[in-house]
């Protein structure tokens, strides 16, 4: 029965995920060339956007705890839907931040780390953990997210075919249906604990605030950055970001192969420490194939660690409060990554593009110092 739901679950993203990657690549174009915003408005709206995600996603991974993981997944998936409708109906400024909130149009992941949509992901994990057995639950995370991560490259390849108002209708037919799926699948009963596990939840938080912040600064910008510098096509962007997806989606299947051979802290050291590297050569060596091998390939090294991320903190908490850890730890990270888009936005408005790589590179080695102070020993399952 398990599996049966897992199965639900997977059509669920599969689905959704479609939606989002659709969003990904049509909504940058929707305020930048079809409404003729600047980038520092798309800042705003991004970081509007990751705000009310951090938000929603605290409170969904608090009602999954205390109230129930389905029916609070329910009431978050509705919500994509209904800012994609909002988006096709009305170009108004107020309702563009209103239903890029309501959407969690932040852009904070990539397509395969479920940059759109992101406040349902905390109650998504905590139903996986629940649904799963330790040993094979990075599998599952890696295995659920590689399938997410194909379906929002397709969705983005998808979104070159439909001009940006139809783009958005379609999103809101997929994202609705998707949430058919959840109803049958059946959760325990909510428990009501208190939290036992503060340090490690704010070890967690610590390394996820400074994680977002980081990616807060280069991640909602990297398609306007090819925008901007080399003007390149909608058509042609979203082809690259659709090869983007598809490597990025591929990498996650390595994580179960990287928690056995280097471990959770190691894992996240080299494969986000090398993308950190390459993003310092991105916007100094402005050779156009150089540019976009390396946006290629840092989706693949951000995420390729993250099921190994989530699936540790699964286990180093227990099962009543994992909602709230994982809620936790987003907020943490996109209510800092608000921060980042503001500072971006910002900085690309004022051409000093090449800034916001730059700090990105050096936040993220400092922050995997502290994975390293914080989770030496990541092989005990920490219970304190």
């Amino acid at each position: 029965m398990k599996n049966n739901y897992l199965t639900l679950l997977t059509l669920f993203r599969i689905l959704r995920s479609i939606s989002a990657g659709m969003i990904m690549i049509i909504f940058p174009y929707y305020v930048l060339k079809f409404l003729n915003y600047g980038s520092l408005i798309l800042g705003f709206i991004y970081t509007a956007a990751s705000i009310a995600t951090a938000l929603l996603g605290l409170a969904s991974g608090i009602l999954a705890d205390q109230w129930g993981k389905k029916e609070s997944l329910l009431l978050i998936a509705a919500l994509l839907p209904i800012s994609t409708l909002i988006l096709y109906f009305s170009n108004n400024l107020v309702l563009i931040f209103i239903a890029s909130m309501l959407g969690g149009f932040s852009a904070t992941g990539s397509l395969a780390g479920g940059g759109v949509g992101g406040a349902a992901q905390p109650i998504q994990t905590s139903i996986i953990a629940e649904l799963t057995e330790v040993k094979e639950r990075t599998f599952w995370i890696s295995f659920l997210t590689f399938i997410s991560g194909i379906a929002s490259a397709f969705g983005s390849l998808l979104g070159r075919e439909f001009n940006i108002l139809d783009g958005f209708l379609f999103a809101t037919f997929i994202s609705l249906t998707s949430i058919v799926f959840i109803i049958p699948i059946k959760t325990s009963r909510a428990q009501k604990n208190d939290l036992k596990h503060t340090k490690i939840i704010g070890k967690f938080t610590l390394t996820g605030m400074l994680n977002g912040l980081s990616q807060g600064l280069i991640t909602p910008f990297l398609i306007p950055f090819f925008i901007i510098v080399y003007n390149i096509p909608k058509a042609d962007m979203a082809t690259f970001s659709f090869i983007s997806g598809i490597i990025g989606s591929a990498s996650l299947l390595f994580a179960p192969k990287i928690e056995k051979k280097w471990g959770f802290v190691k894992g996240i050291a080299y494969t986000r420490g090398l993308g950190a590297a390459l993003s310092i050569i991105m916007p100094i060596i402005r050779i156009f194939p150089l540019s976009i091998a390396i946006y290629l390939s840092m989706p693949a090294l951000r995420v390729a660690a993250l099921p190994v991320q989530q699936a540790a903190m699964t286990e180093m908490v227990d099962q009543g409060e994992v909602g709230r850890a994982l809620g936790i730890n987003q907020v943490a990270r996109l209510a800092s990554s608000s921060a980042g888009t503001t500072i971006s936005g910002y900085m690309f408005d004022i051409s000093e593009i090449e800034l916001p790589f730059f700090v990105y590179s050096f936040i993220t080695f400092f922050n995997i110092l502290l994975y390293f102070k914080f989770f030496k020993d990541e092989k005990v399952q920490i219970k304190s």
